[in-house]
């Protein structure tokens, strides 16, 4: 420990703090240990100042795939050193990886830019091979092995956040839905394929490529076991009914998800509604999703197209669109895709029920009878419209077909609910119990707010 000569690595250590830079040498060594074994003495002495892939295989091999491995042990022995100390130009060892490779390897992917990152990006979806150009095949199936890399250390670390990965969907499909979107920011070159610059560009910015590379170092190597960045990765789960459910989410797609929501949203996620757990009743899914803050809606169709759509506020059983700029439609199969506010109008989201003037059920975006997702209130049966998108968030159809069945719905509550201003509370309890639900409909759709004070105050005298 604490021979690293390379010039090169040398500069790469100081971006640790002291107390942590005998922490980084000692990878090397501790590598070293646990492959040797209590008999390996002479297998340690044989091999030198260099590490094995069986070396690498040996610490990893519970937390990653061995493909994955071996891409890590791969691009560490393509680390040009460069100068070292003593004004020599080192190569890589023929052995293995040196000490001084390891040090930049883990400097690159925990403190390294996006300058510094892409030729590693570069060395571990090329392989063996010593191309400067790569396949978008290639990139995916580096994506892959790293996203499975970060799902089976989540799994085997205990930091799941509350969820229960055997309840949840098919995370290794998923996983390649999640590397396609992912790739879905890549600018190729002129001539095809995507070289250093590409991926540089693209690492940038795409950040969960570097949040997965730190998280694959950090805990894979167990280089800093009191700092997981993997917690970033999902937001918390509580009071969910593992033992009767089996949900529409899974691991990769929540990793997808989680991002997108505004303002991080850091409130543990609940489950406030389930077609398995609560039945097909849309009169249940509102006690639901009512007053619980910004939800997250899932539907399933029977075409086996997953959708929803994120509600940045509480919904209100009111004839009126609600909801702001923050609200989006996604799709996660047959692809997961976001699809944000476009501005051409402010249709974000619309509820309503038992009412003979308006439509009666759940929509997001687009416009009453053409809704960008629209659940019917009799449950069954809903539409996506969109010729060729939405016009409040841009999307295409989400459904399988334009009219879709109802296969499953859940409805996730994954923000603080809002707090009512003084008196707001009782008052629209009252407003909404006292008056015809017509009589509401069509004095809102004329532009009277029904918790104007103007119309509480007779309410009130002829209470008394």
């Amino acid at each position: 420990m604490g021979n690293t000569d390379s010039v090169v690595a040398q500069k790469r250590l100081s971006r640790f703090r002291p107390e942590d830079r005998p922490v980084i040498e000692g990878v090397f060594d501790r590598l070293q240990d646990n492959a040797a074994g209590p008999a390996g003495a002479q297998k340690k002495t044989s091999v030198g100042d260099t590490l094995t892939f069986e070396m690498l295989q040996s610490s990893m091999c519970m937390l990653a795939p061995d493909s994955m491995v071996r891409r890590s042990y791969q691009c560490m022995r393509n680390i040009d050193l460069g100068t070292t100390a003593a004004g020599k130009v080192s190569t890589s060892a023929a052995s293995g990886v040196c000490r001084e490779q390891l040090v930049i390897f883990l400097a690159d992917t925990l403190k390294g830019t996006a300058e510094e990152r892409a030729p590693l990006v570069m060395a571990m979806s090329r392989g063996e091979a010593c191309s400067k150009v790569i396949t978008y095949e290639q990139l995916i199936e580096f994506l892959q092995d790293l996203i499975s890399a970060v799902v089976q250390i989540l799994v085997a670390k205990g930091i799941l956040q509350g969820w229960e990965p055997d309840k949840m969907g098919d995370g290794s499909k998923c996983g390649k839905l999640l590397a396609e979107q992912m790739c879905s920011e890549l600018k190729p070159t002129e001539q095809g394929g995507y070289d250093v610059a590409c991926l540089e560009d693209w690492i940038f910015r795409v950040p969960q490529v570097s949040l997965f590379l730190e998280m694959l170092v950090a805990e894979g190597l167990n280089v800093w076991p009191s700092v997981r960045p993997t917690l970033l990765l999902l937001p918390p789960c509580k009071e969910t009914p593992w033992k009767d459910l089996h949900c529409l989410l899974d691991i990769p797609t929540l990793m997808f998800l989680a991002p997108q929501l505004p303002d991080r949203y850091n409130a543990p996620w609940r489950l406030v509604f389930s077609t398995l757990l609560h039945g097909e009743s849309f009169t249940r899914m509102l006690a639901g999703l009512t007053k619980c803050g910004p939800t997250l809606l899932l539907i399933k169709d029977t075409k086996g197209h997953v959708f929803g759509g994120f509600a940045s506020l509480s919904w209100e059983v009111k004839p009126q669109f609600q909801g702001d700029s923050r609200c989006f439609l996604f799709s996660v199969l047959p692809r997961l895709r976001v699809y944000t506010a476009t501005g051409y109008n402010q249709h974000f989201m619309y509820l309503n029920q038992n009412q003979q003037t308006m439509p009666n059920g759940l929509g997001m975006g687009g416009q009453h009878g053409y809704f960008g997702l629209w659940l019917d209130s009799d449950f069954g049966h809903g539409h996506s419209r969109a010729r060729p998108k939405c016009t409040t968030f841009g999307s295409p159809q989400l459904s399988g077909e334009e009219d879709f069945i109802l296969d499953s719905m859940e409805v996730w509550a994954v923000g603080k609910p809002s707090d009512p201003e003084e008196g707001e509370e009782g008052e629209c309890k009252r407003s909404v119990l006292d008056m015809d639900p017509e009589v509401q409909a069509m004095m809102e759709m004329t532009g009277k707010k029904l918790h104007s004070q103007g119309l509480r105050e007779p309410d009130e005298d002829h209470k008394h």
